[in-house]
């Protein structure tokens, strides 16, 4: 039976994976966060607040 016989099916299944391997680097580098992602600091952020119940 050609179905029970392993090397065709991991022959298929090996290459598949080397050509995913090879091919999934460019594709997720496209959607790393290339921006600093350190906050922005703003002038008005170093006042209290006066909340009214204190």
């Amino acid at each position: 039976m050609p179905q029970l016989d392993p090397m065709p099916w991991f022959s298929i299944l090996f290459v598949s994976w080397l050509i995913f391997l090879a091919f999934s680097p460019v594709k997720v580098s496209k959607y790393t966060n290339l921006n600093d992602p350190a906050p922005k600091t703003y002038k008005g952020l170093s006042k209290s607040w006066p909340w009214p119940w204190s």
